[in-house]
């Protein structure tokens, strides 16, 4: 991590009152230190919060790659806005509407780059599946016992979301709403339509 973020410690500054002034204990201290520029503090945050991360990031994105991808961006975004961090909510929670922004900027750079293939693109049938890149596919092989997590990956993408922070992460509705933009209805509408399609493919 230190080294992909090329950064340099800052000087100690010392107490001006000549005294050494308490430090946070535990991880808040770790946070304090990161805020203030200390990357092996920022590294240890990296570990602790990786693998919980991670796995929201395996359930919005539906896919291995892009979960890793997702993780890189949460991180790097959050060493570049530790400095405005006040703890106002908990650092998991501030990790994962990182990770939901990510996210949420990467479907609208692959909507505008799918808009620019379809309105590229002569056959009229081509175009039509190009816009509809972010639509329900379903599993090659419904057949096979879909576990959950597999019936989860196969939402739609913003229904997907909508429940894995609701129902999985255990966010409120409020907290949802205010980390997707969403309104409140609209996220109801989702996670209602996510429990029908999660219903429909475990009983198959």
């Amino acid at each position: 991590m230190a080294s992909a973020l090329s950064l340099v410690r800052p000087a100690v500054t010392p107490h001006p009152s000549g005294l050494v002034a308490r430090e946070p204990s535990g991880e808040e201290a770790l946070v304090d230190r990161a805020r203030r520029g200390d990357v092996d503090a920022f590294e240890r945050l990296y570990h602790l919060h990786a693998g919980r991360v991670h796995a929201l990031c395996l359930r919005l994105a539906g896919e291995p790659t892009e979960a890793r991808e997702l993780v890189q961006d949460t991180f790097i975004r959050a060493w570049e806005a530790l400095p405005r961090f006040r703890g106002e909510s908990s650092l998991t929670t501030w990790l994962h509407r990182i990770a939901v922004n990510a996210m949420l900027e990467r479907r609208r750079r692959d909507r505008r780059r799918t808009a620019r293939v379809s309105l590229s693109e002569d056959d009229e049938e081509d175009g039509e599946t190009a816009s509809n890149g972010g639509g329900f596919v379903a599993p090659a092989d419904v057949a096979t016992a879909i576990d959950l997590e597999r019936a989860i990956a196969a939402l739609p993408p913003g229904v997907r979301r909508a429940f894995v922070l609701h129902e999985v992460e255990g966010y409120t509705h409020e907290e949802v709403a205010e980390m997707t933009g969403l309104a409140t209805g609209t996220l109801r509408a989702q996670l209602h339509r996510a429990r029908q399609l999660l219903i429909r493919a475990l009983s198959l």
